[in-house]
């Protein structure tokens, strides 16, 4: 049985494609469930963002579930085994453990050391518990994660200056127009991206904010933080001839600005537009850039932008990784113990079935007692065992996962006669 990791990220694959092999929301639930009904799936949990998508499994068989898990990407994206080929990578035991925490900790996003994918991957995580997909061994592998993005963050710099990607489009935008002064700004969408929008436009300066979503209270109570103006989604093509700086990030999943809106609202603007998409999937038609004084900027984009400001956080990735190298120790160290734990189970069993044999022997003998003499004898032969016990099983779970531990397991198992 192994921990695995499938997936796709950022570094291997083009927008095009993460969108198409993206988990939504309201497809997660189906997703787990086609998952865990494979044979050699025991546990699974899906981490899908705007910069990866991931199937983290307990396999029975590495591949008959990589097997199992490409098919799903497949039906997925509606691509070919060999078009996701070339871009799948994939990792199992405890290189899969190090690139959860990896992730985790931020080394392995488009801006390094962002902190929203720490939100995203207990995020799945509860997800996959609430549908029972992740159990004992994920719940403890994921548990472990997030304590090393904890305290990657805590104990360094690597989320100092630009650290999430709501963060990075903003900066990217005052980069490529000079400055957000004076300029018109408009945000569609109002979710969990949306509100980091516009919450570093307004710490960026920028004083001229329009906010739209599907649901207007929403984009009101957005508003209202950041000291904005909302409005109807039914007015974007008004709003867009208005602006000076666009940026997309809603949830809807499919096109919402295409060619020909784009182009009824530029038609007569002299005006430049600056449009970044942070969607996935986009927001914007990708012809949309081909219009005169229109200049779209998406993801791929800014995964390209945000390594300038590498630099700035790459001292902290040594200490980030000797933090990881600890909680992926402790993990397994955590994990072996849990190992042990059936083995001494099992011992404190048989033991106990001979503690009760015995003093069945000697029922007849027993027989005058009264019934709180019958639970002296209980307790002193309990506790005898007990006592007895208690330094095995210490160093059982201590030893764990060690040569000495499996040395200590099968002595005992041969003296007991353990299975």
């Amino acid at each position: 049985m192994s921990i695995v990791v499938i997936g796709v990220n950022h570094r291997t694959s083009p927008v095009t494609l993460l969108e198409k092999v993206m988990v939504t929301g309201p497809s997660m639930a189906d997703a787990l469930r086609d998952l865990s009904a494979h044979d050699d799936i025991r546990e699974v949990v899906v981490l899908s963002t705007c910069n990866r998508t991931e199937v983290y499994a307990v396999a029975e068989r590495f591949h008959s579930a990589y097997t199992d898990i490409l098919d799903f990407l497949c039906e997925k994206s509606g691509l070919a085994a060999d078009e996701i080929t070339p871009h799948l990578y994939s990792q199992f035991d405890d290189e899969a453990v190090v690139h959860l925490f990896e992730v985790a900790a931020g080394l392995d996003s488009a801006v390094l050391g962002e902190t929203e994918i720490v939100g995203q991957v207990r995020q799945a995580w509860d997800f996959a518990m609430n549908e029972g997909a992740s159990r004992s061994s994920l719940n403890l592998l994921f548990r472990h994660a997030l304590e090393a993005g904890k305290r990657a963050r805590t104990e360094t710099g690597i989320s100092r200056s630009t650290a999430s990607m709501s963060h990075a489009a903003v900066e990217m935008s005052q980069d490529i127009l000079g400055s957000l002064e004076g300029k018109r700004v408009l945000v569609v969408g109002a979710g969990e991206m949306g509100e980091g929008v516009a919450a570093a436009l307004a710490r960026a300066g920028a004083a001229n904010i329009t906010v739209m979503n599907r649901t207007i209270e929403r984009g009101e109570a957005l508003a209202e933080k950041v000291g904005a103006r909302v409005a109807q989604l039914e007015h974007l093509e008004i709003e867009i001839t208005q602006s000076d700086l666009l940026l997309a990030c809603t949830g809807a999943g499919n096109t919402i600005i295409n060619h020909a809106l784009m182009s009824r609202a530029r038609t007569g603007v002299e005006t430049p537009l600056l449009i970044v998409d942070v969607a996935l999937p986009r927001d914007v038609d990708p012809e949309v850039n081909n219009l005169a004084g229109v200049t779209l900027r998406d993801l791929d984009h800014l995964s390209e932008w945000a390594q300038r400001g590498l630099e700035l956080r790459a001292a902290e990735v040594d200490q980030v990784r000797s933090i990881i190298t600890e909680e992926v120790n402790r993990f397994t160290l955590d994990q072996a113990q849990r190992q042990a734990a059936p083995l001494v189970a099992q011992l404190r069993e048989v033991v106990e079935a001979i503690r009760v044999g015995e003093v069945e022997k000697f029922d007849s003998r027993l027989a005058e007692l009264d019934s709180e003499q019958r639970e002296i004898v209980e307790t002193i032969t309990r506790g005898i065992i007990n006592k007895m016990l208690h330094t095995p099983s210490v160093r059982l779970r201590e030893a764990a996962g060690t040569p000495q531990g499996e040395r200590l397991s099968a002595a005992v198992r041969d003296l007991f006669n353990l299975d």
